[in-house]
């Protein structure tokens, strides 16, 4: 075998491997960790780029408003004032928990109602959920509830108190723009990290049965299946990985706010089971679920860099995960190979 060449296990769901042992793994990991330098410096060139083009534009808006966002957060904390746990709660649980359920509210209609067909035409999985399991689906809403109240609830709690131990979360002065673009670039790479290590672990055999299968009893994920998961699994890989940066790096409680509900609306967007045009491509994740041992992570700099992604680049869910910047589903335009006998 050449340089680089990987020996991959099929075994899926029961095994819960990682699938993958690793030949000639030093020309390999080179590659790997050129083609990750290459996505992550793409990366910071664009934010930086994007970031002082938005910045500009912003900086005129606020200035012509009279600095609007900073008037309006004065107005907020003058409310709340002597009450920072309550507007921090407001910031950090209620406006996430809202995002959350007014998203997968839109995607539910059309998992158990099979309408809009304009949403429905981009099922990735077009055989499946068609509509979804109305009793598999009343367990998954009681488990999300479970998680969100009982779960991340009380780590937000924890979260507020090591804050204000540390800072001032909900300080009057909201934090530069450049600053907040700054934070959320490192939580997205923290989260990246935390979640694929994590992540793989729950996958080892012994965690796998007890506690990670309960997530992938949905092969064909829809969105609200992004936090149906065992409550440890909850802990580990689904909420520290989010919150642990606001917290380390002592976050103004506005970019902790916008981070959980970009956070929510990413993983939704990941579990959803659609293509749809113009939004970030699910296929990736979409893929873990199908085949459980491919596709780990949150952006697939880590998967590219130890080949846990090998078997997905060789695919036609590969080929779809891009951008859909067209009305036309890419399942239509990148259709599955013929079957035998077709």
């Amino acid at each position: 075998m050449t340089a680089g060449t990987e020996v991959c296990d099929s075994r899926g769901e029961e095994g819960g491997t990682t699938g993958c042992s690793r030949q000639g793994s030093p020309g390999r990991l080179w590659d790997s960790v050129k083609k990750a330098a290459f996505v992550i410096g793409s990366g910071i060139l664009f934010l930086a780029a994007f970031g002082n083009s938005l910045t500009w534009h912003l900086q005129r808006f606020w200035g012509a408003s009279g600095d609007f966002w900073q008037n309006l957060w004065t107005k907020l904390y003058v409310a709340f004032e002597g009450h920072d746990e309550a507007l921090f709660y407001l910031g950090t649980m209620f406006a996430p928990t809202v995002v959350f359920w007014v998203s997968n509210g839109v995607l539910l209609i059309a998992d158990t109602t099979g309408k809009p067909n304009f949403i429905t035409r981009y099922r990735i999985q077009v055989d499946k959920n068609n509509p979804v399991d109305p009793e598999k689906l009343r367990h998954a809403v009681k488990t999300v509830l479970f998680n969100q109240v009982f779960i991340s609830g009380p780590m937000v709690v924890a979260c507020y108190h090591l804050m204000s131990w540390t800072g001032d979360p909900c300080g009057p002065e909201l934090p530069t723009f450049h600053w907040a673009l700054t934070e959320l670039a490192i939580f997205s790479i923290m989260e990246e990290v935390m979640f694929y290590y994590s992540h793989r672990v729950f996958h080892h055999p012994r965690l796998y049965k007890r506690f990670h299968k309960q997530h992938h009893e949905w092969t064909a994920p829809i969105g609200i299946v992004s936090i149906y998961a065992h409550p440890l699994e909850h802990v580990i890989s689904n909420t520290l990985p989010v919150v642990i940066g606001p917290v380390l790096l002592g976050s103004h409680l506005t970019t902790a706010s916008t981070w959980y509900c970009l956070a929510l609306v990413s993983t939704t967007i990941s579990h959803s089971g659609y293509h749809l045009p113009f939004l970030p491509s699910p296929e990736y994740h979409d893929f873990h679920h199908l085949k459980f041992n491919q596709c780990f992570g949150v952006f697939g700099v880590l998967d590219r860099l130890h080949g846990t992604d090998a078997k997905f680049r060789q695919t036609k869910q590969y080929e779809r995960h891009v951008l859909l910047t067209s009305l036309t589903p890419l399942s239509e335009s990148i259709p599955d190979h013929p079957k035998k006998g077709q």
